[in-house]
């Protein structure tokens, strides 16, 4: 690898405009590629997940499945409605009917009280395709509140609420990318203290992600996109390609700084390529392989992801290896002619670094212990994790479609979410399934939970039946779920579950809601074994230490432990709500930890390999292992503190966002790289790997100081 890298280097070095344009040539091909082909989006069907999932391809074979229902609501601030509210009504069922986004409009109904008049609209077509053709509909809305003033009318619904949820996160997004780009340039001029070197890990950055999510287009015809592909692009994109650039323009800066400025451009990036960029390759590939345990879900949206992810992240590896070094030596020989004076890095890290190493040097059993068992404590209350799904009610109310979807709840409290019975039968049979359909609904109209208007439908084959059991909760409420277990193990076994060669499921929102967080907690086991053993063969491979590979996978777990026990402190509780600007659930949602898992194992081998790098090339070179412990993480803690400050800069930003798990997400993977950066990396692992000294290597033994053979001085 090691020869190939230094080639690769050379020939850009050598020609480096020819790399440099040829490298946004490529960038150019993939975006153009990528819109010529176009994207596509995840359908319905694949999110189908467990007993919900299979019953809603039996209601789907059908025509039964369920469609994009918006709602409109007419109150008048709480009084009774009088005749003005019908004439309104009446107006939204014809404006309703004549839009071709329109199916089928339902009559008017009031609420118990007579003070909240509803109006259902089915829209045409697949039930995630309704946030797409919303906006006629809520024109239409719009008119009939212009001419019926009196009177206060709105629309909610699954459509309305997704577009307001999509907008939101958008503008989120944006902000976000305006904290994080300005703060990361900051840092960057910070560490290389010029405006062309800082600008270099930008560029390539963005020049990277623009090619991913060209790339991501014709790969979501493998792996269909459910709308986080991007943000997963943007996310990460920028988190690596600034980090990879960083190892290697530093690296450079170093091998300029050592040779007093005598070495050429080519032989500078040759050199960096060497360490650095080897560093690069192995680190990118442990984040690739790493993220591909993520397949294993066996779920659209961890498959998204997990494209995403690798895709941006192979690219900034070879934008790292092909662009970067052309860019270097033009910025070298730009140096070289102004006559620029060349500064001497440090061989250690700043002040507190040192000062951390010398007492971790004099006691590492010390500094192993507490360190350690403080993270401990912070992964204590991981015992009490909460995962859940969120629900459609977890969503902020700063979307007006979710202010609509309060008032309509309150005055229709069964709207709130339903069961699904679904049957699929020989149609001769159709009377016996009905009648047992009939049986269950009787004995359902006992059930507290379950109340309003029980509907049977048939589909016009007659070989679908289904009975909906309104919820007068919401799907995240304990009372929700306790009545799903009733239907699925009291109610359909005592009727459905007696006849002979049926095919039958319970589904509906609470249904989905339920499965998904079981069906992420059996394939847990499986992907974290997966990543261990991922990230355990990685680094043995990568140093010859399977000593190091286990004490990689030890690290790990510890710092995911102690993020994921900060996340159930800050947000299964409500003390930190008005600091961080969240309505607490009580739970955490479900897709958190494996990302975080996933993404923290894959990123903190970033620092893992550059750091490992170093130590392990002082002791090829004759440094005992104490001595290169120490050099090497001190010569290495300025980068990563540095690449670990813009990473957490790019997570926090989305700690302020409004959608719930993107906040959880931001701030766990925040907090995984802060311990892992400045706890792990800096106290743990020297601490550790003084404790084991030539143990380290084993099998295979360092190599002993030759009087013939000049150390390389670590820095």
């Amino acid at each position: 690898m090691r020869n190939r890298l230094i080639a690769v280097a050379g020939w850009s070095a050598r020609r480096p405009w020819l790399a440099i344009v040829g490298w946004f040539v490529f960038v150019a091909l993939c975006l153009g590629v990528g819109m010529g082909i176009g994207a596509k989006p995840a359908a319905t069907e694949d999110f189908r997940i467990g007993e919900a999932g299979r019953g809603e391809a039996i209601a789907a074979a059908g025509g039964l499945q369920q469609r994009p229902v918006e709602r409109v609501l007419i109150t008048d601030d709480g009084a009774r409605l009088d005749a003005s509210a019908d004439r309104a009504a009446q107006d939204i069922v014809e404006r309703m009917r004549a839009l071709p986004e329109v199916a089928s409009v339902a009559a008017p109904v009031y609420s118990a009280d007579r003070t909240a008049l509803r109006v259902d609209v089915t829209m045409a077509g697949a039930e995630l395709d309704g946030k797409k053709h919303v906006t006629p509909l809520r024109a239409q809305t719009e008119d009939v509140q212009r001419a019926h003033p009196g009177l206060l009318i709105e629309e909610t619904g699954g459509p309305s609420i997704s577009k307001g949820v999509e907008a939101l996160r958008g503008r989120d997004l944006a902000r976000t990318e305006m904290i994080a780009l300005p703060v990361t340039l900051l840092t960057l001029l910070l560490v290389f203290r010029s405006v062309a070197l800082a600008l270099v890990p930008l560029l390539l950055a963005i020049s990277a992600i623009v090619a991913a999510i060209g790339l991501s287009m014709p790969a979501s015809h493998l792996f269909p996109d459910n709308g986080v592909g991007t943000n997963i692009i943007l996310l990460i994109g920028l988190a690596v390609g600034v980090d990879y650039t960083l190892f290697y323009l530093k690296r450079a800066r170093e091998e300029r700084a050592r040779s007093g400025g005598t070495l050429s451009s080519r032989a500078l990036v040759e050199a960096a390529a060497a360490t650095s960029g080897r560093a690069v390759v192995v680190s990118g590939l442990a984040v690739a392989i790493s993220t591909a345990t993520l397949y294993l879900a066996d779920d659209v949206i961890f498959s998204s992801i997990a494209t995403a992810a690798i895709l941006v992240t192979l690219v900034a590896v070879i934008s790292s290896l092909t662009a970067l070094p052309a860019l270097l030596t033009v910025l070298t020989d730009r140096a070289a002619r102004k006559a620029a004076p060349v500064r001497r890095e440090p061989s250690r890290g700043g002040r507190f670094t040192g000062f951390l190493l010398r007492r971790i040097a004099a006691n590492p059993v010390a500094g192993l212990l507490v360190s350690v068992l403080a993270l401990l404590a912070l992964t204590a209350p991981l015992l009490g994790l909460e995962l859940s799904d969120m629900g459609r009610e977890t969503h902020p109310r700063a979307i007006p479609a979710m202010q609509t979807f309060d008032r309509l709840n309150t005055a229709f409290p069964e709207l709130k979410s339903m069961h699904q019975v679904v049957v699929a039968a020989d149609p001769a049979r159709t009377g016996e399934v009905t009648g047992a359909l009939r049986a269950l609904a009787q004995r359902a109209a006992a059930d507290p939970a379950l109340t309003g208007t029980f509907q049977l439908r048939t589909s016009s084959d007659n070989r679908v039946s289904l009975l909906e059991l309104p919820v007068p909760h919401h799907v995240s409420d304990k009372a929700a779920v306790a009545s799903l277990d009733r239907v699925r193990d009291d109610y359909v076994p005592a009727t459905i579950g007696r006849l002979a060669d049926l095919d039958y499921a319970v589904t509906g929102d609470v249904a989905r809601y339920a499965d998904y967080p079981a069906h992420q907690k059996q394939k847990l086991p499986l992907i974290i074994g997966a990543l261990l053993l991922v990230t355990f063969a990685l680094t043995a491979l990568a140093f010859r230490s399977p000593v190091l590979g286990a004490l990689g996978v030890l690290l790990n777990l510890l710092s995911a432990g102690a993020s994921l026990g900060l996340l159930t402190v800050v947000f299964q509780q409500t003390w930190a709500e008005g600091l961080l600007d969240f309505d607490s659930t009580g739970t955490i949602g479900s897709r958190v930890p494996l990302l975080l898992f996933v993404i923290l194992f894959g990123l903190s081998m970033d620092y893992q390999v550059f750091v490992l790098s170093r130590i392990k090339e002082a002791v090829d070179h004759g440094v005992p292992t104490r001595q290169a412990v120490l050099d090497g993480v001190g010569g290495s803690a300025g980068v990563v503190t540095s690449a670990a400050f813009v990473m957490v800069t790019v997570f926090a930003s989305f700690v302020p966002l409004h959608i719930m798990e993107m906040k959880q997400m931001g701030f766990v993977l925040a907090a995984a790289v802060l311990l892992d950066a400045f706890v792990i990396r800096i106290v743990i692992l020297p601490a550790a790997l003084l404790l084991l000294g030539d143990r380290t290597w084993w099998p295979t033994r360092p190599a002993a100081t030759a009087a013939d053979r000049s150390p390389v001085k670590v820095g």
